[in-house]
């Protein structure tokens, strides 16, 4: 479908600090008004507001764009997340296959896209893990190579919290490596 296509999307950015919360936004709305596919009706910045105990502060921005192509809406969504979409104009859009068929490809070709970030994304976590885990038991390894230690110590000295790291020290008792005895750890066999 061709034509003039406006519609309604409201952009939240959450954050710390507030100046990177306010400065991001601001950003956020210059990157779409570069982008060809769309030319920003009216924009309305909300007044940003700290949203927990945790320092986060929170705002947004409500435009309304006009586009050319239904595919761009479908872009759109994808590009720059919005909270919200709403098609204003037109009251009614009249698709013929081709239409629908190029919207499910455009569609199909973006989920593809997003599905192979996540799967690199994935295994590139799994690989980091592995190492990491294999760092942590060389590390753990040579600590009690000194000697016994408990585990508020090896935590200390690991950077790990105590629990994350009792999990682990777990595993490595059952696969034989240490023993714990009277809440301090050693290698197996010393």
């Amino acid at each position: 479908m061709e034509g003039e296509i406006v519609f309604r999307v409201v952009l939240e950015v959450v954050g710390k600090p507030q100046e990177h919360v306010e400065k991001s936004i601001k950003e956020y709305i210059s990157n779409i008004k570069k982008d060809k596919d769309y030319q920003i009706i009216s924009e309305e910045f909300a007044e940003i507001k700290k949203h927990d105990e945790e320092g986060l502060w929170a705002t947004f921005a409500e435009l309304e764009i006009k586009t050319d192509k239904i595919q761009n809406i479908v872009g759109f969504c994808f590009n720059y997340m919005p909270s919200i979409v709403e098609v204003l104009e037109p009251a009614k859009m009249p698709f013929t296959s081709g239409d629908f068929s190029n919207f499910l490809n455009d569609l199909q070709a973006r989920l593809h896209q997003i599905d192979l970030v996540a799967k690199q994304l994935r295994a590139e976590n799994e690989f980091m893990k592995k190492n990491m885990g294999g760092l942590l038991k060389n590390y753990v390894t040579v600590l009690l190579s000194k000697g016994e230690l408990t585990s508020p110590q090896l935590s200390g000295l690991t950077g790990l919290t105590k629990d994350k790291l009792e999990d682990f020290l777990d595993q490595m008792i059952d696969k034989g490596e240490i023993d714990l005895k009277e809440g301090k750890y050693s290698l197996k066999g010393k």
